[in-house]
């Protein structure tokens, strides 16, 4: 990751980095960094100097097929942990053992504290969790991490990236939760530590914040996508029948003026014929009377 992929990166995407000196060159940390996009993930840990260790869904681990096990085999390469999300606590109580083992044994934590990708490239509300609970459990500090414009380099559902945008990483100062340490059972600690972090990582990114989970945002938006898909189609329907009324009333009138020309053609057919016959009883009574 560091001696390929690095480069690799610098070279077709040219990243700049703010504030790199804010993580310190030994001991534990936690990184907590805003989730554009799916190359945050190779972004963040491959420039950084020091390892970073996220948790990552099982998902990426288990999927089928020839894209499935080379996404596998990324993630495994990189040190990044699977946790299932399934159940009602979802990551939960692994992503937190997860973190404080990673913690323990003097590395550098990462989080994305939103709990998946941004929808729309707005920050939302923090999950209460991992990132919180690992913090006032170590003690470790929480340096806030935003991405910049990782979404353009790769936009959600887009395989092959952009090569003509410079994405960039801007680190703040580490917090220190210390204050709090012992009291990771209390929600509205853990609450209060989750928003003090988003705080930061929106003034570090100035991404407009929307206080509601991403996953919500992403199911209403979904609704609204399928909504607008049913008014399209209802639409499209409804122009497909009137312009297949359209096409039936041209008919129809194309065929009443069909035959109201063959009805003309008709009578001045059978005026010429009784006009003719008139000129020639014209003539035989002319020569009659000769």
């Amino acid at each position: 990751m560091k001696m390929i992929v690095a480069p690799l990166l610098r070279i077709f995407f040219r990243p700049w980095m703010e504030g790199e000196e804010n993580i310190p060159d030994e001991g534990p940390a936690i990184l907590a960094s805003n989730h554009l996009s799916f190359s945050d993930s190779f972004f963040l840990p491959a420039l950084l100097k020091r390892r970073v260790t996220f948790i990552a869904k099982a998902e990426y681990f288990t999927t089928p097929g020839i894209k499935g096990r080379l996404t596998a085999a990324f993630f495994k390469g990189v040190g990044q942990l699977p946790v299932d999300r399934s159940g009602a606590r979802g990551a939960g109580e692994a992503a937190i053992r997860s973190g404080i083992a990673v913690i323990e044994r003097g590395e550098v934590f990462g989080v994305y504290p939103e709990g998946t990708r941004s929808p729309d490239g707005k920050l939302y509300r923090g999950k209460v969790g991992g990132l919180a609970r690992v913090a006032l459990a170590t003690g470790a500090p929480v340096i806030p991490v935003a991405m910049i414009d990782t979404e353009k380099v790769q936009p959600p559902g887009q395989v092959i990236p952009n090569f003509g945008v410079r994405p960039g990483i801007r680190i703040g100062r580490p917090l220190d939760f210390s204050r709090y340490q012992g009291m990771e059972n209390d929600r509205f600690i853990l609450r209060s530590v989750t928003d003090e972090v988003m705080y930061e990582i929106m003034r570090l990114s100035g991404q407009e914040y929307v206080d509601i989970y991403a996953t919500a945002a992403k199911r209403q938006l979904s609704e609204e996508k399928k909504a607008a898909d049913a008014d399209r189609k209802a639409q499209q329907k409804a122009e497909k029948a009137a312009a297949a009324e359209q096409a039936a009333e041209e008919k129809a009138a194309a065929a009443e003026e069909k035959a109201a020309a063959a009805e003309q053609a008709a009578q001045e057919k059978a005026a010429a014929e009784k006009s003719e016959q008139a000129e020639k009883a014209a003539e035989q009574e002319k020569d009659t009377g000769a």
